[in-house]
């Protein structure tokens, strides 16, 4: 407004007012007006430094993470030849190197059942109603063929089935396919008419007995005393195949079990003939790995240099990088340094490989890099298993009782060696019955709790031959009980000196076995019921570094806050009291991986930095509104300063005007 003003009022001084009060209001502003933008600028300059030094840290920690993983350093190659009678599906690192020869004489079927109830209708309720348990197990069959004597596999729970009366041959099979188990069923359509079919798993011992608990459902049966309805269109039956000679016998057609760390599927049966194929170690992942890693380095040197440092332009001038006078950052690429150059941090200068040195990466005078390609070769040529140490994680333990493991909270625990004392060794909750030589069951049931959990009750269906059978069926319908199934309970059934040993699988002193009710002639036979005293779990007791620790079932865990916490070791059982050392090292790549990780986190010293510098430029923005208020003010009360001042000159000029014709009108002094 006071601009609008004097343009209006016009200069009666003669002098450009306006442009004298936007002149000295912008002299005023300038030093502090530079002040803020030299800030704002060196802000800006930092955050895109910093964009660009985190871009670099996370491309250098992914060529890390190849060589964090030991398995690099142990992977495996496979060479094999062109045949249809073995695939080969997948070789970890963990397969052992050597030459092999396979022969497939068997191939592993499935047990397969048909029921003989045909319908026109697979959708049409059949009016049946009860209940069908299914078990798992062996078949010995008669001389006509027919099912004999069955023995329950102890690792298959059984399982039941509850058919209502709307239940029809679809629903039925759905009802078998929703159970917990790999049994299949399905509904065929045979000449317009359905009828339900039933797959066991492949092998010999995964065979169905099908029992019904009445006479409605008696179609559906499978056992002994009642399968004349039911045709075993096929019967379960074993791999088997020779390994270098060895004889070898498995329930399924895929292997992974025979040469660890290989997976592969038996296609046919070629007997007489040999699948020749051999495993190797494959050093190439691991040394490109090593290679991608002082090229990452390399190019994170590159990056951070030029931001924390001073360089040298083209014309050889000093550079100060952006992030040259910023703590955090500097002290990150220090960290970077020292920890490339230092030993390995849990890791003894007297150890083969602690440093990069020792496998001949060396680092030049300007920071980077240099691969020493003669030593690397003979490192990689004569202890390329001992590489793994220097630059993966690590655990060792002095025993094979003992597994040391990395938890949730492995980022906080110190690498190092720690001496771990056991107190007390974890044991399981398990009772025992008495002697047992009437194992004729039939009709008998009971109800058992494991680990607090109760079960349904349990009823056996079957007289057995021994004692062994009465054991693995007993296994079964205790594990294939839905109440203990829920509850994550489950228990092996052992015979010791004649009599029946009922162990919970968990350790603990939550760990118990007990009866809560049993029929008479179970008690009496095998001495087991709701008065018999079981002995419960204990949990594991003992000491780290002489630091007391939290025992829960097998499970070790370090005190909070010590340098242990976020590693833990589970023993076996029967573990010998005593002393024994475990050893965690992160390697290099897992020293950097998690300096790395700490630093560009969202708590970390770089997010910290940013932080402070929006909090900075917030400040500016506060700083720039306070600065234009300011200078408003000064400009307006310049403006006001220059108008009064027009103003009198311009009364002043008036009266000059006045004063001039006055004097010409004055006595005496007209003009001649």
């Amino acid at each position: 407004m006071a601009t609008n003003i004097l343009a209006t009022l016009g200069s009666s001084s003669g002098l450009d007012t306006q442009q004298l009060v936007t002149d000295l209001t912008a002299a005023q502003k300038a030093p502090q007006q530079n002040r803020i933008d030299a800030k704002a600028e060196q802000y800006d300059a930092k955050l895109s430094a910093y964009g660009i030094l985190k871009s670099g840290l996370s491309e250098f920690q992914n060529a890390l993470a190849p060589l964090a993983d030991p398995d690099i350093f142990n992977a495996k190659a496979i060479n094999v030849p062109t045949t249809d009678v073995i695939t080969f599906n997948s070789l970890t690192a963990a397969a052992p190197a050597g030459n092999y020869q396979l022969e497939v004489s068997q191939i592993a079927t499935t047990q397969s059942l048909a029921i003989n109830s045909t319908q026109n209708d697979a959708d049409a309720a059949l009016n049946k109603a009860g209940k069908l348990t299914f078990n798992t197990g062996q078949w010995a069959y008669d001389g006509a063929g027919d099912p004999d004597v069955f023995t329950a596999n102890a690792d298959k729970p059984s399982f039941d089935v509850d058919i209502t009366a709307d239940d029809s041959l679809t629903t039925i099979a759905q009802k078998i396919n929703d159970a917990d188990s790999d049994i299949q069923a399905s509904v065929i359509n045979i000449d317009g008419q359905f009828q339900l079919l039933v797959t066991a798993e492949s092998g010999l011992n995964s065979a169905l007995q099908i029992t019904s608990d009445n006479g409605t459902l008696a179609d559906f049966d499978f056992n002994k005393t009642s399968h004349a309805n039911v045709v075993e269109t096929q019967q379960g039956k074993d791999a088997q195949f020779k390994l270098n000679g060895l004889d070898i016998t498995r329930s399924g057609n895929t292997i992974d079990d025979v040469i660890v760390g290989l997976d592969f599927t038996l296609n046919k049966e070629d007997v007489g003939n040999s699948v020749s194929f051999s495993i190797s170690q494959d050093k190439s992942a691991a040394e490109t790995a090593i290679n991608g890693f002082i090229e990452a380095y390399n190019l994170l040197q590159g990056i951070m240099k030029p931001l924390v440092g001073i360089t040298q332009d083209d014309s050889n001038n000093f550079v100060r990088g952006d992030l040259s006078t910023d703590g955090a950052a500097k002290s990150l690429a220090s960290l970077i340094t020292q920890t490339m150059s230092s030993t390995v941090q849990g890791l003894k200068v007297t150890d083969t490989f602690s440093s990069l040195g020792a496998i001949g990466v060396n680092t030049n005078t300007d920071g980077t890099l240099v691969l020493d390609d003669e030593q690397f070769d003979l490192v990689v040529q004569n202890d390329f298993d001992k590489i793994a140490g220097l630059f993966a994680v690590n655990t060792a333990s002095s025993s094979n009782f003992i597994e040391l493991n990395t938890g949730s909270f492995a980022a906080q625990a110190v690498a190092g060696e720690y001496a771990v004392h056991i107190d007390t060794a974890p044991a399981k909750g398990w009772i025992d019955g008495a002697l047992a030589t009437d194992f004729a069951l039939t009709g008998e049931d009971f109800t058992i709790k494991v680990n607090g959990v109760e079960s349904n009750s349990i009823s056996l269906l079957d007289d057995y031959a021994s004692i062994e059978a009465l054991a693995d069926d007993l296994q079964a319908k205790i594990n294939g009980d839905t109440l203990l199934k829920a509850g994550f309970a489950s228990v092996s059934v052992t015979v010791e000196a004649g009599a029946l040993k009922i162990t919970s699988n968990d350790f603990g002193g939550s760990s118990n076995v007990s009866f809560v009710a049993a029929s008479a002639g179970f008690s009496t036979k095998l001495g087991l019921d709701e008065n018999t005293i079981g002995t419960d779990g204990i949990d594991v007791v003992g000491t780290i570094n002489g630091e007391a620790t939290l025992g829960s079932g097998h499970i070790m865990l370090p005190a909070i806050g010590s340098a242990a916490y976020g590693l833990n070791l589970s023993f076996k059982e029967d573990t010998p009291t005593g002393d024994y050392t475990v050893n965690f090292t992160r390697g290099l790549a897992g020293d950097l991986s998690l300096l790395l990780s700490t630093a560009l986190s969202g708590n970390g010293q770089i997010a910290k930095s940013e932080e402070s510098i929006a909090a900075g430029k917030k400040v500016l923005v506060v700083d720039q509104e306070n600065l234009d208020r300011k200078m408003t003010a000064y400009q307006e009360r310049l403006s006001n300063q220059f108008t009064a001042m027009e103003r009198i000159v311009a009364s002043l000029n008036q009266t000059k005007s006045q004063l001039d014709g006055l004097v010409d009108r004055l006595p005496f002094t007209a003009s001649k």
